[in-house]
């Protein structure tokens, strides 16, 4: 099978993660969340003569949606994938949080809403999709089983996680998403979060205080 590789782009002033998924020898590639200034990832699939056959969300904070838009004008009506909790939040600055930061954004609403459990293909890839919650209502993870590797927004960072202070946050079901769902993967998972630098499920649950001392 083949193995897909995960391209990290740092966009904005939030220095928000997103990414390009690829397969070997293979052009179709997935977009996943697109940020703010998300000009640098979008001209890189250009050079790389990458064709986009989706855009998948973490989740609907406006710093992982901003540029949703001027990808759809880059490559077209690509479908959007978000977790169907986040329905109506794209379009709505006071769901995706926006208008608390005086920055209201409206992007185009997903064509397409997911579940926990429903699985994607990318090239031969299948992955699943993990719903996640708490800091956010839809947060998900997409997880690459054969090669350990998944994409987790803003659940469990390196040494940290994602705030739950925020409207729509639930500190009880995100002290499942961290415990139960994240430290159920294997050890040997790359993660890459929605911000800072990727890790691994091992390394989390040897060393980050949120996972050994809980909150």
């Amino acid at each position: 099978m083949p193995s897909p590789s995960i391209t990290t782009y740092v966009l904005g002033e939030f220095q928000t993660n997103c990414f390009v998924v690829t397969t070997p020898d293979q052009t179709e590639c997935w977009l996943v969340d697109c940020g703010f200034e998300p000009a640098a990832m979008l001209d890189d699939v250009v050079r790389r003569g990458l064709k986009p056959m989706a855009l998948l969300l973490t989740h609907t904070h406006p710093d992982h949606i901003a540029g949703v838009d001027m990808a759809l004008t880059r490559f077209g009506r690509i479908p959007v994938y978000v977790h169907s909790a986040e329905a109506g939040h794209c379009a709505n600055p006071t769901l995706n949080l926006s208008a608390m930061m005086g920055m209201p954004i409206t992007v185009t609403e997903p064509d397409h809403y997911l579940a926990h459990g429903d699985t994607l293909d990318l090239n031969g890839t299948t992955w699943r999709v993990v719903h996640a919650p708490g800091h956010s209502p839809g947060g998900v993870l997409y997880v690459h089983d054969e090669s350990r590797q998944a994409i987790v927004g803003d659940t469990l960072f390196a040494g940290s996680m994602g705030r739950i202070d925020f409207p729509g946050s639930d500190p009880n079901a995100f002290r499942h998403t961290i415990h139960h769902v994240l430290m159920s993967l294997p050890d040997e998972m790359t993660i890459y979060p929605g911000h800072g630098p990727s890790t691994t499920i091992g390394q989390e649950r040897r060393t980050n205080p949120f996972v050994i001392n809980g909150f």
